[in-house]
């Protein structure tokens, strides 16, 4: 693999040692393509677009980790290398095709290069998040799992109205009292649940193997990235999470 800076790594962690109860984690963080693969034979735009990664996640997740003073774990690989929020034998595991957009280099890749990426891209990710949240567990610290993620306005030309949409693992507790958290804060907002993607539908690996895989509570949080692409809007979005998410825990400690 050529050298790529610092940025070689497939993962960084932040405040691993954050005092807050809630660690954050950003599966779809960077668009950035190793040097190794060059450009995947896609344009300026295509890169910058979502079909590359989760455009303002990973800006919401850093501001929402100042609040709280939670860590924050985020993959540096596009996921159009690798998914890391996909199962090892998921047929999206590298995509081919994002929703209109041919991905020709990842066409017919042997095992070798298949195996590659995994190991050097996806297992570090994971890897990462489960060292941190051992090391959490062995400190005796309290662990609530938030995934962030953002979506499309538009989706195979369908208008998507939630500004932002909950989705659960098996444990739907804490997901339901987020949701009451944010409808408490402006019930007229308008939040999905399970929107735009059906939980435990192949779109939840890291939610289910770190969040309910341990026994934690856990949620997954989708924006619609137009809400999020400019700093006011980052700012707003991180400042009601951090509120909600702490009502949330609130709710959940009383209802014990």
């Amino acid at each position: 693999m050529q050298a790529d800076g610092w940025r070689d790594k497939a993962v960084l962690v932040s405040n691993a040692r954050g005092s807050s109860p809630f660690v954050v984690v950003c599966d779809h963080a960077s668009n950035r393509l190793p040097a190794r693969y060059g450009t995947l034979g896609l344009s300026p735009v295509e890169r910058l677009s979502h079909i590359a990664w989760d455009p303002g996640a990973l800006a919401v997740s850093r501001a929402l980790c100042s609040l709280l003073d939670a860590p924050l774990v985020e993959s540096t690989v596009s996921r159009l290398i690798i998914d890391c929020n996909r199962e090892l034998d998921s047929p999206d595991l590298i995509w081919t095709l994002s929703e209109a957009t041919r991905i020709a280099a990842n066409e017919g890749i042997d095992d070798a290069e298949r195996q590659f990426r995994i190991d050097h891209y996806h297992r570090p990710y994971h890897a990462s998040i489960e060292t941190l949240l051992e090391a959490r567990r062995h400190a005796g610290q309290e662990t609530i799992l938030v995934c962030m993620h953002s979506f499309t306005p538009v989706y195979h030309g369908v208008a998507r109205p939630w500004p932002i949409g909950l989705l659960h693992g098996t444990d739907v507790g804490f997901t339901q009292a987020l949701y009451g958290a944010l409808k408490a804060e402006d019930a007229t907002l308008n939040v999905g649940w399970n929107e735009p993607y059906a939980a435990l539908k192949g779109v939840t690996l890291t939610l289910e193997r770190h969040g309910d895989g341990r026994g934690i509570e856990s949620t997954m949080i989708e924006m619609r990235h137009d809400e999020i692409l400019e700093p006011r809007g980052v700012t707003l979005w991180a400042s009601r999470l951090a509120r909600s998410l702490a009502m949330a825990r609130e709710i959940r400690r009383e209802a014990r």
